[in-house]
């Protein structure tokens, strides 16, 4: 069998898949995100959404944003979890890898304080696929000089 370019996924493809299929570890019960971060091709961490590490996750103790009320996009500190990107930017530093330069993809748009923190952690690109609700994320993302491209739906 002989393989050509056309037989192959993108780079973004391919990274973007690793995404989704890092979503699937999600532990949050209203949505699975999934991120990974990318500089020159190499996979620099993973991360998905859920609570902190040895703690117990919302699909054992309930989800305090579904209790609450809280919609989607507003009153991030009311939750359990941590977000695909900021687990992404903790892995990174765990791990000693520097995100400076790399590229982070996402199942979904970042909220403004994840947009925030890729900014500060001086990650040059986002790619994502889902939409999410956050003008100011946008516009930060935007302000900041990191380059934003739409994945195309499935």
């Amino acid at each position: 069998m002989e393989l050509n370019d056309a037989s192959r996924p993108s780079w973004d493809e391919y990274f973007m898949e690793i995404a989704q299929v890092a979503a699937k570890r999600s532990t949050c019960l209203r949505r699975q995100v999934g991120a990974v971060a990318v500089l020159n091709k190499q996979i620099l961490a993973t991360g998905y959404n859920g609570a902190p590490v040895g703690m117990r996750h919302c699909g054992e103790v309930g989800c305090i944003r579904q209790q609450q009320g809280v919609p989607s996009g507003e009153r991030h500190e009311l939750c359990r979890g941590l977000h695909a990107e900021q687990n992404v930017i903790i892995q990174a530093a765990l791990h000693g890898a520097k995100l400076a330069g790399a590229t982070v993809y996402c199942t979904h748009h970042p909220c403004v304080v994840c947009a925030k923190m890729l900014i500060n952690a001086g990650v040059a690109r986002v790619v994502f696929r889902g939409d999410y609700p956050d003008e100011l994320a946008r516009q930060m993302l935007s302000e900041a000089g990191v380059e934003i491209s739409v994945f195309p739906k499935k």
